[in-house]
């Protein structure tokens, strides 16, 4: 390569100041930030007419900002900004400061999009856009199943969901793509179901804007249970891991073993690139014969409670650095009982450690009704409706969203009536109206009503092509 001549003083300089606007520039256009200096927001601007001011600067110090919906111009107060290991959150007025930032940040708040954020002059202030996730639900069979996985992802493509939940750790304890947790491939964890494109498969749905929710599978672990017997619910008649009405074994929950084991799954699910974790059974038994159940500890309310939100916090601290978002799935009937259900669950102490509670408020699954409505398949709206307002009203002094399981599948406490497009769209409307951000269809088949769905129309109108 030849040698050119070096360039005066002041041409360097502006080399080098025009270099950094460039990638600047790059960088916003590759996170899909929205940066501009605190203070300096137009009143009632468009999103696509903000200017970006996203700077890069490499002083050392704290990083001061706010936080505002991208559409109201409100503060959000409670975003949370990741910095590391350390998640810091905003005040009423959505205010934060990074006193040592560890870059790239990121920052969330339920309801909205995730953004990571680069080095920035500060103040700053970070517009975040609000999203409201549509899912269908995949088992750990559906994912591995080509021609079932195809059937939902073409739903995606022409209806309004824009998010799939899949089975990372499923009912029984297997994990469908090749994992590189130790205790897990000692457990046999690894499935018969495997699928090896997996990561081609979670990298074609985000380049399509599909928002990926990973469901594990806490405390009922067949897999686990026999590989450590000690760590499981024992039968106090035969001294082996304890087993439901489903004849699977559970592991226990008074055990941080167990929570350990949990995290590093959901830890590895984060590191390929799941935008949410959903902990699901994070709970004790109820069902199979309770009364021979034994643990570690006294199961107890006092001790219940402790136990899964103990469980909860200890997670969302080792999964801060990722900045992912986590969820709960809660038993419907939590959202009218005042104690801990039985099974260490109750709104208050669960709402404070996730992003996102996901009541699972199938109208079937409410066996002895709700106030009012003592056939609930009779009225999905309202028992929807209720069981969101209630949640939402117990936990209204938190970011925590609500964000309802909804019944896609044929009644099986009361009349075994089919649910179809009418009972679909009821259950829909209802947590909508609620004040729900969203929904998540269940059905164990991964068998979906696409009628109740309204279509995605394409940019220019014509019917979408997705998979």
């Amino acid at each position: 390569m030849e040698d050119l001549p070096e360039a005066p003083a002041g041409r360097r300089r502006l080399f080098v100041v025009g270099g950094l606007a460039l990638l600047a520039l790059a960088l916003s256009l590759l996170t899909g930030a929205r940066v501009i200096p605190a203070g300096r927001v137009p009143a009632n601007p468009r999103l696509a007419d903000l200017p970006v001011a996203f700077q890069l600067s490499t002083a050392a110090g704290p990083i001061e900002g706010q936080v505002i919906d991208a559409e109201t111009r409100n503060p959000i107060a409670g975003a949370s900004i990741h910095s590391g290991p350390e998640e810091i959150r905003t005040d009423a007025e959505g205010r934060f400061t990074v006193e040592r930032p560890a870059f790239p940040l990121i920052v969330k708040a339920p309801g909205y999009e995730r953004r990571p954020l680069e080095p920035v002059t500060s103040p700053l202030t970070m517009l975040l856009r609000p999203q409201a996730i549509k899912a269908a639900y995949l088992t750990y069979f559906g994912v591995g199943d080509r021609g079932i996985r195809s059937r939902v992802f073409e739903l995606l493509g022409r209806t309004e969901l824009n998010a799939v939940v899949i089975d990372v750790k499923g009912d029984r304890g297997l994990i469908p793509y090749r994992t590189q947790v130790p205790l897990a491939l000692e457990a046999g964890a690894q499935g018969p179901g495997l699928v090896r494109e997996f990561d081609q498969m979670l990298a074609e749905l985000k380049a399509k804007g599909v928002y990926t929710i990973a469901r594990i599978v806490v405390f009922k672990d067949s897999v686990l249970a026999h590989h450590r017997p000690d760590w499981a619910v024992i039968d106090t008649r035969t001294g082996q891991p304890w087993l439901d009405n489903e004849r699977l074994a559970w592991v226990d929950p008074f055990r941080e073993e167990v929570w350990e084991y949990a995290i590093a799954i959901a830890r590895e699910a984060a590191e390929k690139g799941f935008d949410e974790i959903q902990f699901d059974y994070v709970r004790f038994p109820t069902d199979g014969k309770l009364a021979a159940a034994r643990y570690s500890r006294p199961n107890t309310r006092e001790t219940r409670l402790p136990a899964i939100a103990d469980f909860l916090a200890r997670a969302r601290k080792e999964l801060a650095p990722a900045g992912i978002f986590l969820a709960a799935d809660v038993f419907g009937y939590t959202a009218f009982n005042e104690n801990d259900t039985d099974i260490g669950q109750r709104i208050e102490e669960l709402a404070v450690h996730v992003d996102y509670l996901s009541p699972m408020v199938y109208p079937s699954g409410y066996h002895r009704g709700i106030p009012g409505y003592p056939n609930p398949v009779e009225h999905p709206y309202k028992v929807v409706f209720e069981s969101v307002k209630l949640i939402r009203k117990r936990s209204a002094h938190l970011p925590v969203k609500v964000r309802p399981w909804i019944q896609d599948f044929r009644d099986y406490a009361f009349d075994r009536r089919p649910f179809g497009v009418k009972e679909v769209q009821a259950q829909a409307r209802g947590a909508a109206d609620a004040g729900a951000v969203g929904w998540m269809l269940w059905n164990p088949r991964n068998h979906y009503t696409a009628e109740a769905l309204r279509p995605k129309p394409a940019p220019d109108g014509e019917p979408s092509s997705f998979w």
